[in-house]
């Protein structure tokens, strides 16, 4: 049989896409009904907190939960809920409310110790609330009481943000806090690899100098005139100098610690420093890193005692923080974490390949526990030149909920923008330390499994050194008894953090969802989006274990169920050559191709095991927004109405698209590449490049040349929106037709057949349905 190629264009992408702007654009979504669907990642909406948490901070894979097991096992539709705890609001949306109860701390049931939220039912004329989640009755504290109205809703039940919203945070008491003593604002320790590769290529001197200016926006809480963090400063090759900076001192000490296989701090006072006082100090210090190893030939590093080092002045001034390191290279002296070169390509599709993606060594996983311990962050910046093993190295970054960021073959040149934009904004934003987080749920369901950059030492909390804005967990639920369609299921995220200010908070987010006998209701209202995010994410921890060949065929397979099951139970009868899908799934194919062609899954010709490694462990905690355009690149034609303020429509992205007429921009979160055909007028390339033919476009630009005619503007303007859309700075690579560069631009274009043996999307549709025959047959 054939699938008919009309049929696949039916399933377009851009086209739910535009429908769901135009429907649910205009409308707030107000959150007060129970196991609403909310809009599109891809949507611009306003969201009204009436009782539920914003799709920001929780978006789930279904919102319609079947009411038993063995449905759900029909279904295999996931059900889980990827969570962001932390989100960035948009300018016009409130932020959650911060409640204090003062000593008594929060309201919580005496059973299950879920929080106060809006779903607990007051009885008793209001003396009592029986618990939403275990169904405990527990007394109102006296403190706490109020009356009932008619309804028997509370008569503060609007001035009280934990009755009313679905998201709010608590003021901890001391009882919430490590041995009992209210936390040190936290601190902030840079480490400076100053080998010979890092300072020849003028990345020392770069960092000096943006740190100089950087300093003034160090994250501070609500109206205080200046932070409260400290900041230390060290600098490493084979042996580790730390820097007294003490506002008392002429001139910046520096102390050498040699001996980097018993790691200690030299120094406690002078070494973690208020920024306004030391400033003088710190600038001086900064002026002189780069002179004082200009002359330096020292080529080897070490790693692991760099951390260690950040998390002994941590602990040695009682206090939660970040490492910031900048690394160039694989840490071969002798040293604890020392390692080898182990890249080998030949083990790419053998049973062997998944030791590509675990540890070399349990050094690093240990390290990483002793950090989440202390609440010590790491945030790593790489430089490689050549391979530097991050998954080895990207380990302790992961368990403590840091962020990595990589820069191959770095130049100051061309790669400054990127890095300054990533390092600025990774200073800036807001985060949480000695972060906690529980999800409790009510009768019938449990959390069973999570997905992030995080450390777990039981089953049920989930803790992170550090947690920012942009981080999310993926939580998994299971049934464990039946649910029922009138009460529903509920959720509750509880996130208990240090902020900035060295305040402890809990951040509540709570969400209501609906429970279905019928199958036709889950599959009504599911998020496809949603659930590519947490498929992505299951098989890229699938490969640390099994053979990439193995995980990728389990995923094929679950989606051919998930599809089979709709069509023999809920779709009307039609003939076995027509593809059925669920209106709310039907991209799944095409999304579920792009992650089978991803390059962890699939690696391109030029994919590194370092590239490889590094994509995993990004795409661990990216967002919902985040995986869908990395999955599915944005495309959009350039070439069309200048004077319009908004973005110009996406196209669908395939090489059949594009015109040698036009000149396109496609963004994945990563990077932005501005495709130019060989056929464009040469007025569009003067205006844009400053040049007057194409053969004069230079492929090694990194920005766009700043001209002062509408087109530049319009086209620098396109890029400045989606730089600011992403939570990383994307490296701009224009690609002229018919150049070498051509190849990777291509390996975006996800609908189109890969180099590398991937699926075209209309292939796959065949693929998927004569998996879905069979399963049916």
């Amino acid at each position: 049989f054939t699938l008919r190629l009309k049929e696949a264009s039916d399933f377009n992408l851009i086209q739910v896409i535009e429908d769901d702007r135009s429907n649910r654009g205009s409308e707030p979504f107000v959150t007060g009904v129970r196991g609403q669907v909310p809009p599109l990642v891809t949507t611009n909406f306003l969201v009204k907190d009436q009782g539920n948490a914003s799709p920001r901070y929780i978006r789930c894979t279904s919102y319609n939960i079947p009411c038993t097991s063995d449905m759900a096992k029909q279904s295999q539709v996931p059900l889980a809920a990827v969570i962001k705890p932390l989100a960035t609001l948009p300018p016009d949306e409130t932020l959650p409310y911060l409640v204090d109860h003062g000593e008594s701390g929060p309201v919580r049931c005496n059973r299950c110790k879920a929080y106060m939220c809006p779903f607990m039912q007051f009885i008793e004329g209001g003396r009592r609330f029986q618990c939403c989640f275990c169904s405990c009755v527990t007394e109102v504290p006296p403190h706490y009481f109020q009356h009932l109205d008619h309804t028997g809703k509370r008569v503060d039940f609007y001035d009280r943000p934990e009755l009313s919203l679905g998201s709010y945070e608590f003021l901890a008491t001391v009882d919430y806090c490590k041995n009992n003593k209210f936390p040190s604002p936290p601190a902030f320790i840079f480490m400076i690899d100053v080998s010979y590769n890092a300072v020849k290529s003028g990345l020392v001197r770069l960092i000096c100098e943006e740190l100089k200016s950087l300093l003034d926006y160090l994250p501070r809480e609500g109206n205080m005139e200046e932070s409260a963090i400290r900041v230390g400063f060290v600098t490493y090759n084979k042996v580790l100098h730390f820097y007294n900076v003490k506002s008392s001192l002429a001139q910046p000490q520096m102390m050498v610690v040699s001996d980097v296989a018993d790691m200690f701090v030299p120094l406690l006072d002078g070494f973690l420093v208020n920024v306004n006082e030391s400033r003088t100090v710190i600038v001086s210090l900064l002026d002189q890193i780069p002179e004082m190893f200009a002359d330096t030939r020292e080529t080897e590093t070490v790693f692991g005692p760099v951390i260690q080092a950040g998390l002994e002045a941590l602990k040695a001034a009682e206090c939660a923080g970040k490492l910031f390191i900048f690394h160039t290279s694989l840490p071969i002296a002798e040293a604890p974490g020392k390692l080898k070169n182990r890249d080998d390509k030949k083990l790419i599709n053998t049973d062997k390949e998944k030791t590509l993606f675990q540890p070399q060594t349990s050094f690093y996983n240990n390290l990483a526990k002793d950090c989440v311990a202390q609440g010590c962050c790491v945030d790593l910046f790489l430089f490689p030149n050549q391979y530097l093993d991050v998954a080895t190295l990207g380990i302790v970054t992961y368990q403590t909920g840091g962020s990595i960021y990589k820069y191959a073959y770095f130049q100051v040149r061309t790669d400054q923008d990127r890095f300054l934009n990533d390092l600025r904004r990774d200073v800036q934003k807001e985060v949480g330390f000695d972060a906690v987080m529980r999800v409790r749920t009510s009768t019938g369901i449990r959390a069973t499994d999570f997905f992030g950059a995080f450390y777990m030492s039981n089953t049920t909390d989930v803790e992170m050194a550090g947690l920012d804005c942009d981080k999310t967990i993926t939580v998994e639920f299971k049934h464990d008894d039946k649910l029922s369609e009138d009460s529903g299921a509920l959720l509750q995220c509880a996130l208990l953090y240090t902020s900035c200010a060295g305040q402890r908070r809990l951040r509540i987010h709570n969400l209501s969802l609906n429970c279905c006998t019928q199958l036709a209701d889950l599959y009504r209202n599911c998020e496809t989006d949603t659930l590519i995010n947490y498929l992505a994410k299951y098989a890229y921890r699938g490969v640390l274990n099994s053979p990439v060949k193995t995980v990728r065929d389990a995923l094929i397979n679950q989606c051919a169920q998930i599809l089979a099951c709709y069509r023999k139970n809920c779709a009307s009868p039609s003939s076995a050559g027509q593809l059925i899908l669920p209106e709310c799934m039907k991209l799944l194919p095409v999304y579920l191709n792009c992650v089978l062609k991803s390059d962890v899954l699939q690696p391109g010709l030029e994919v590194t095991t370092d590239d490889r490694a590094y994509i995993r462990q990004l795409v661990t905690s990216m967002d919902v927004a985040e995986t869908n355009v990395f999955f599915y690149p944005r495309l959009l034609p350039l070439v069309t109405d200048v004077d319009s303020d908004s973005l110009p429509a996406a196209i669908r992205n395939s090489e059949e698209r594009l015109s040698k007429g036009d000149i396109y921009l496609l963004e994945n979160g990563l990077n932005i590449f501005v495709w130019v055909g060989v056929n464009v007028q040469q007025g569009l390339i003067q205006n844009l490049f400053g040049v007057s033919s194409f053969s004069q476009i230079s492929s090694t630009l990194n920005t766009l040349p700043v001209l002062e005619n509408p087109f530049s503007k319009k086209v620098r303007s396109i890029v400045d929106m989606l730089q600011v859309q992403r939570s990383r700075y994307m490296k701009l690579i224009i690609v002229k037709q018919e150049d070498k560069l051509e190849m990777l631009f291509k390996h975006f274009l996800v609908e189109d057949k890969s180099l590398t043996g991937g699926a075209s999307y209309v292939d796959f549709l065949c693929h998927m349905h004569k998996e879905i025959r069979q399963l049916l047959s």
